[in-house]
């Protein structure tokens, strides 16, 4: 998997990507899908990361 894969939460469709991270929570920018701790959640809804698949676009 590329460092560019982003991910979409199912519930809202915030999109995760992995170029920005998630700052405001304490994720950098650069940080890949897989490294994103389990106990992260969505910036928007707050559901855990099994909410979210990989966005093909």
């Amino acid at each position: 998997m590329s460092a560019v894969d982003k991910y979409i939460c199912v519930v809202c469709n915030y999109i995760y990507n992995p170029e920005e991270g998630d700052p405001a929570h304490g994720i950098p920018a650069g940080t890949p899908w897989e490294q994103v701790p389990e106990d992260w959640v969505c910036p928007w809804c707050q559901l855990g990361k099994e909410y979210f698949e990989k966005h093909d676009r």
